[in-house]
């Protein structure tokens, strides 16, 4: 639809389970919370991996933007085509109005898509909710692990399995 003129880059829709979908609007502690999300884990990701901020992750029947993601560093094969499931190691969604949607639709499709580490930074609640262990299931595809981190404490940052940092939640929040 882009490339037809149909829709811009700038439009503030995303594909979700074939609909196209218009994106909540950002107030100003979702916007610093994501900034804060990105610098904290720009000081802990390994060689190999990137930061994206609000750019398409392309699954089964969805392309999402989420708020944060930590993809493979593979720049040059994203000339042809956006991050795929297998390319992804995290996904964070900064909730406020939107926390129905992330723990509702958006969940299920990153389940459904085996993303292997879903966060939601809840900032009604001033938590982070880590959603792992995907399974998927013709119905109700969702996450065996919950857990939830309050502002005093630490959530792991685990890429391929294996612990490369952490960061404190309150650090996180606006």
């Amino acid at each position: 639809m882009i490339r037809a003129g149909i829709l811009t880059e700038d439009d503030p829709i995303e594909l979700l389970e074939g609909w196209l979908v218009r994106k909540m609007p950002k107030n100003p502690p979702h916007v610093v919370a994501g900034k804060r999300l990105r610098k904290l884990l720009a000081k802990i990701i390994p060689r190999g991996w990137e930061i994206r901020a609000q750019d398409p992750v392309t699954l089964t029947d969805s392309e999402l933007e989420p708020d944060v993601a930590i993809v493979v560093d593979h720049e040059h094969e994203y000339l042809t085509h956006h991050p795929k499931p297998e390319d992804v190691g995290l996904v964070i969604e900064v909730a406020d109005s939107s926390l129905p949607r992330d723990k509702g639709s958006k969940k299920a499709v990153y389940a459904r898509a085996k993303i292997v580490c879903y966060w939601i930074v809840n900032l009604p609640e001033a938590t982070i909710e880590v959603f792992t262990d995907p399974t998927v299931s013709s119905k109700n595809p969702s996450y065996r692990g919950h857990q939830v981190f309050t502002a005093k404490q630490r959530v792991p940052v685990i890429l391929n399995g294996r612990k490369v940092g952490s960061v404190l939640v309150s650090d996180c929040l606006p």
